[in-house]
């Protein structure tokens, strides 16, 4: 990959640290919410699902937009609400009547830039121009390595967040949530820097929606794309991407299915806790390649697929995110509590998108065909 782009890649990486401290900073305050205050928890317990609501409708609503004012300002305008949620946080439950709604304010400022994030960042990477195969390699493993990156960022908000308040005392949280807000701000600013390329060549226009819905092999995608946030939270995890180099992109993410699906067997069918354990790390081992892998499919099968198919995509993914979670709840509901056959049924979602796999394979690459 061309040297220039290199920075790219790296403001693309932090950009998904910036989604993991919005999606998982505020959640550690729930409870000092409740208690100060004196919210109570089935409001408290609906800011999660806001945020996941107003993120899927951005998935959906940002196409245009962003195809309107570019990649470049979409993303300092993703990371500066992103920041400025952040911040009000720490300003509107003291200065409204009632702090639930200056709480849900900001959770709504900052999951808009979060799902603008979602659907920017890959395609971003995804331009990044690779001439030879050597340089396309470097942008399938830059591909792999993203989601890795929000684990990474999940992992950093809880461990310095929970040691922040050991040390300073919950009661500071605000002092952290501004600390948290620099990195959007910064990356917004390298943002403003850094080259971007053209998503689609000149001359050239991205599918609409409509064109989109006709093509075959989008609707496979779209539902591997379903199954690849199922698979992954379902069962919480840890990404990582580094075995892609050896095996390549279509291979790893067969093998990594194959995986899943043996991962969710042990954790169903083992007797002892620790090896239920086991399994749920390992499970996290083989989902991290899903999410990137599908969109580095996508834009090798439909290259003029445009905002619209990363969008589409994006919101697919939400869509499989909040519904993994859900199926595995509503059974293991059903049956007495029962969370091992709970997240035996969520082996639908790995086995489905080991199905995608191999259908996609059989497609042609050019819409015209499919």
């Amino acid at each position: 990959m061309e040297n220039q782009y290199h920075k790219t890649i790296t403001a693309c990486f932090v950009g998904y640290i910036v989604q993991a401290v919005v999606n998982n900073f505020t959640p550690l305050l729930f409870l000092f919410f409740q208690k100060k205050y004196h919210i109570p928890l089935s409001q408290i317990t609906l800011l999660v699902t806001f945020n996941f609501g107003i993120q899927l409708l951005v998935d959906l609503l940002s196409v245009g937009l962003i195809d309107k004012i570019g990649y470049r300002a979409s993303m300092i305008i993703a990371h500066a609400l992103s920041a400025a949620g952040l911040i009000l946080l720490t300003v509107l439950p003291e200065i409204l009547p009632a702090p639930f709604i200056g709480i849900l304010t900001a959770v709504m400022i900052y999951a808009i830039g979060g799902g603008l994030l979602e659907v920017l960042v890959s395609p971003v990477v995804e331009a990044c121009p690779s001439g030879n195969m050597e340089e396309r390699h470097s942008k399938e493993k830059a591909m792999s390595m993203l989601h890795s990156f929000y684990c990474w960022g999940h992992a950093g908000v809880v461990l310095i967040s929970t040691l922040f308040f050991y040390v300073a005392g919950i009661d500071h949280w605000k002092i952290l949530a501004i600390i948290w807000a620099v990195i959007p701000i910064g990356n917004a600013f390298a943002f403003a820097r850094v080259p971007i390329a053209p998503l689609i060549e000149d001359g050239e226009s991205g599918l609409g929606l409509k064109e989109l819905f006709r093509i075959k092999i989008f609707w496979i995608l779209l539902v591997m794309m379903v199954c690849a946030g199922a698979s992954e939270q379902a069962v919480s995890q840890w990404a990582s991407a580094f075995a892609e180099k050896g095996l390549g992109l279509e291979r790893f993410m067969i093998y990594s299915s194959f995986l899943c699906i043996l991962s969710y067997l042990g954790i169903s069918l083992f007797p002892a806790p620790q090896l239920s354990l086991a399994a749920c790390a390992v499970c996290g081992l083989s989902v991290g390649i899903m999410w990137p892998g599908t969109f580095s499919k996508a834009s090798a099968a439909l290259p003029r697929g445009g905002t619209a198919m990363f969008a589409l995509l994006a919101l697919g993914g939400d869509i499989g995110c909040s519904g993994g979670p859900t199926l595995v709840g509503m059974v293991s509901g059903a049956l007495a509590d029962n969370l091992k056959m709970g997240i035996l049924a969520g082996i639908i979602f790995p086995l489905l998108l080991l199905m995608g796999i191999i259908l996609c394979r059989n497609q042609k690459e050019s819409p015209n065909r499919c």
